[in-house]
């Protein structure tokens, strides 16, 4: 029996932002969903408007699967898991163990095409998924705050700090050509 779709399933009844008071809720199914998008959108910039050329189709699909391993381990609260190296460390190993959980349940003739995908062996994709994975956090962000929710302000200004740590020419485009939008009503949006 197959049981990893199914389990991936479940990506819709992980909260993330477990430590804060959040006017809209918002699972890992969600919020991978917006990664992708914006993985797309990252690698799509910097293919047409830096001249490179990466897979702008596979950013988003391992980014669909970046927090899937979170089924298993359940969503950990950034100040926590980044909280000293020794816990990041240990972190990263049960991440790694979640993640060959889920590979282990794929019938052994799939296990090696969703492998990549699910513990991403890419380096350069893995820079845009880590970029979008920000920008998602930063639009929650943004959205909380728009909401009147002040909760959200402090981790808005470490997501931008991070964001701009980040050093990515296509990440800045779209900090400077799509992020203001963000702020829009949707009357004003249309």
């Amino acid at each position: 029996m197959n049981r990893f779709y199914a389990m991936i399933s479940r990506m819709k009844y992980i909260d993330r932002w477990g430590l804060m008071n959040n006017t809209k809720t918002e699972n890992i199914s969600e919020h991978s969903l917006e990664t992708a998008i914006l993985a797309h959108a990252l690698v799509t910039i910097a293919n047409i408007r830096l001249h490179e050329d990466l897979d702008a189709d596979k950013a988003a699909v391992i980014a669909l699967f970046h927090d899937a391993s979170e089924i298993i381990t359940g969503d950990m609260p950034t100040p926590i898991k980044y909280y000293n190296p020794d816990i990041k460390n240990a972190y990263k190993t049960v991440e790694k163990v979640a993640e060959e959980r889920l590979i282990s349940m794929l019938p052994d003739d799939l296990k090696e095409i969703y492998r990549p995908l699910i513990s991403n062996d890419d380096a350069v994709l893995e820079r845009y998924v880590k970029a979008a994975d920000k920008l998602s956090a930063l639009i929650k962000c943004i959205e909380e705050v728009r909401m009147g929710n002040n909760e959200f302000l402090k981790a808005k200004e470490a997501t931008e700090a991070a964001i701009e740590k980040m050093e990515l020419p296509a990440l800045k485009i779209f900090m400077e050509e799509c992020i203001p939008a963000y702020y829009l009503t949707l009357d004003e949006l249309g």
